[in-house]
């Protein structure tokens, strides 16, 4: 139960009245209102602006409009009080019973609280990761990985149809360089004395398992021969070994992908797409002939002042027109990004989540130009930016990891602090701005470790459920809690009642997320509930009556318990979204 969408639709059957009474307009529009939480708590539960904007459609003040809502209003069954503020907001106050429903809804046992249809089955491809096949997944990797994995969650949570893609950057000069390193460790298998890694090779010792799965296979096939006779086949051997090792980083934040697309797909086979792709938006009148200016400022080495084939994406808000060749004739790494994304759009995508690192910011204008071009404006592409990660220990900045000696990787971070930690982390921060990983933080038990702090929190709940209940009242069977069949109007202290209002407000900050595509939003909820939460257990150790399990009051404490397993369910839940496991026991 959406508490906001609840009390939205009740409005909109007032609203409905008083077009009946003649007091709005038949043609009244009520899309700009709104129903939220009042800036000011105090004020009451939900705060409507449908008078302000209303009033001028009936032709009569804000507050006279206002006045005549709020008592139409004040005949639910669910309001216990709605007043008039300032020029014309109306604070509506909610009863305790409908507040014992969201307690209900929210103790669910099929998973569903907070679940919605927002998506309502809309397709939608959500690319994350993509790095080079060129070696293991490194910290730089790890948070625009978290970050499209919980997000994806997200949105299959909130009724999207999502599709995880992974695209192989498997053409172009890198891979080739992959190759030729892999080379050298395939002759360093066989025996060969190769010396140090020539400069523009891949120098990880992580090849050295390539190079030898390579000699076991080949044998001495391809000593002696020329780079034209061996390039491709080691390419692609590596390339493949470079993948599964990626899957297997991947795994261990628990990541999969339901498609991994191929770039060298798109030129090769019966069609190649990239120069189809360019067809098509010559075919709008999109591609042309002509000239770039310079670009402001000091002019980068690798602009050319040449006629070159173009495509008009400031006809769709980028800052300049995009080139599709290269001098040599080849296309673009764009053009090839163009080719994808209609790829994308054949297969019906007309809703693109792209996932990339802090130096893609200048791919934004341009891909939405291209995608806009392409679907005829039918597609929509939303590109979210992860900021780099910086590694700490103690404050100090992380020396490079051992076995690469130029960057650390996804695993040696996993291995020291576990899965949960990691995801947690890089989701307690929107994803545009800079994070700070220190090792030493993010393990303490403290309120300052976020992770720890929710962990902690549905810990708690469920050793007071599990463990001291069962000890201290052992005629009171957790299994048999009922919502339907406890008093719930027991719960009536000011931090129960809090409680109640947070978990009220987890369908609607889930809904926010997915719509503004913010998985970090879960996380500070989860925070402030995990706050409430701990923060009513302290009052309980000075107030003995407040405490969860009430001295010889079976009642009380079966209420209690209702708002534990709901606090539990809702903790769990969120906890999912991110992907992080919810903790029983701390140890």
């Amino acid at each position: 139960m959406n508490l906001y969408t609840h009390f939205g639709e009740q409005l909109t059957g007032v609203l409905e009245a008083l077009r009946e009474q003649g007091v709005l307009p038949l043609d009244a529009d009520f899309s700009r209102i709104t129903v939220e939480p009042p800036r000011d708590p105090s004020h009451g539960d939900i705060a409507t602006n449908a008078a302000m904007v209303l009033a001028k459609m009936a032709k009569m003040p804000p507050r006279d409009l206002a006045k005549k809502i709020t008592e139409l209003l004040l005949q639910l069954d669910d309001v216990k009080k709605a007043e008039i503020a300032g020029p014309g907001f109306i604070n509506i106050s909610i009863t305790a019973l409908f507040w014992q429903k969201i307690l209900i809804a929210a103790f669910d046992n099929e998973g569903l609280y907070g679940r919605s249809q927002l998506g309502q089955g809309q397709k939608i491809n959500v690319e994350f990761v993509s790095a080079n096949p060129t070696g293991p997944m490194h910290v730089g990797h790890v948070r625009g990985a978290v970050f499209g994995d919980a997000l994806a969650n997200l949105l299959d949570f909130t009724g999207f149809d999502v599709s995880r893609e992974y695209y192989i950057n498997d053409a172009g000069a890198q891979v080739d360089v992959l190759a030729r390193s892999a080379y050298l460790r395939y002759l360093e298998a066989l025996g060969e004395e190769i010396g140090d890694i020539p400069e523009g090779l891949y120098p990880g010792d992580y090849l050295k398992a390539v190079g030898a799965d390579l000699a076991e296979k080949h044998g001495d096939e391809f000593k002696g021969q020329e780079e034209s006779q061996w390039l491709e086949t080691i390419r692609d051997f590596a390339i493949d070994a470079m993948m599964d090792q990626i899957r297997g980083d991947l795994k261990t934040l628990n990541i999969t992908f339901d498609q991994f697309f191929s770039e060298r797909s798109l030129k090769e086979g019966d069609v190649n797409m990239v120069a189809q792709s360019i067809e098509d938006l010559r075919d709008k009148g999109l591609i042309y002939e002509g000239t770039l200016p310079p670009p402001k400022g000091k002019l980068p080495d690798d602009w050319e002042d040449r006629e070159q084939t173009l495509f008009r994406a400031t006809d769709f808000g980028d800052d300049v027109d995009r080139a599709l060749a290269k001098a040599d004739g080849s296309h673009t790494y764009f053009a090839s990004d163009i080719a994808y994304h209609r790829d994308k759009y054949m297969r019906g995508f007309t809703s693109m989540i792209d996932v990339l690192g802090a130096d893609h910011s200048g791919y934004i204008k341009r891909m939405k130009a291209a995608v806009k071009a392409l679907s005829d404006g039918e597609a929509e592409l939303d590109v979210k930016i992860c900021q780099l990660v910086k590694l700490l220990r103690g404050g100090k900045p992380v020396k490079m990891g051992k076995r690469l000696g130029t960057f650390i990787t996804l695993r040696e971070v996993v291995d020291e602090v576990g899965s949960d930690v990691v995801r947690f982390i890089m989701l307690y921060r929107k994803n545009d701005a800079s994070l700070d990983f220190d090792f030493y933080k993010v393990q303490e038990q403290s309120k300052d470790n976020p992770v720890f702090y929710v962990q902690y929190a549905h810990a708690r709940v469920h050793s007071v459920l599990y463990r001291k209940i069962p000890l201290e009242m052992p005629d009171l069977d957790i299994a048999d809690i009922d919502p339907l069949s406890e008093d719930l109007s027991l719960l009536v202290d000011s931090g129960e009642v809090a409680l109640v209002k947070r978990l009220a407000q987890y369908p609607r900050i889930i809904e926010q997320a997915a719509k503004a595509h913010e998985p970090h939003r879960v996380a500070f909820y989860l925070y402030e509930l995990a706050a409430d939460l701990h923060m009513q257990w302290s009052r309980g150790t000075e107030k003995p009556e407040l405490r969860f399990i009430s001295d010889g009051n079976k009642k009380v404490t079966g209420a209690r318990a209702v708002l534990l397993l709901a606090i539990a369910k809702t903790l769990a839940s969120g906890l999912g979204i991110l992907g992080v496991h919810p903790i029983e026991e701390m140890r």
